[in-house]
């Protein structure tokens, strides 16, 4: 019980980092930029991938079909470097810093698959 208790501990204690990511098709150089409050979750973006239940973009999920996983690369872009400002918004800086990406590599129409 102590060890269960323990790795309880240990997953409160762990950092969550924010960021930018992009999965990319290798075939036809297709992007889509989001963001994470937790970085760790791409994990489960894959896995809905794989099991077809990503609804969130259905152009992305119909070429994850087609091409198959090896066909994608997905990239953490850039983590938020948090500030130790009492007035620092997470939500506001991430959505800023997914901003600027979406300005930079323009993942829209022919070049990707985010939506203005």
């Amino acid at each position: 019980m102590d060890r269960k208790k323990a790795l309880k501990q240990q997953f409160k204690e762990t950092a969550v980092t924010a960021g930018v990511y992009q999965i990319k098709n290798t075939i036809n150089q297709k992007i889509l930029v989001g963001s994470t409050k937790n970085v760790k979750m791409l994990n489960g973006i894959q896995f809905m991938l794989e099991t077809n239940s990503y609804t969130t973009n259905k152009e992305l999920q119909k070429e994850w079909n087609e091409y198959g996983k090896d066909a994608f690369e997905i990239e953490i872009l850039e983590t938020l470097k948090k500030k130790d400002e009492p007035y620092f918004n997470e939500r506001e800086a991430l959505a800023e810093l997914e901003e600027q990406w979406l300005e930079k590599l323009k993942p829209y129409g022919e070049r990707g698959y985010n939506q203005k």
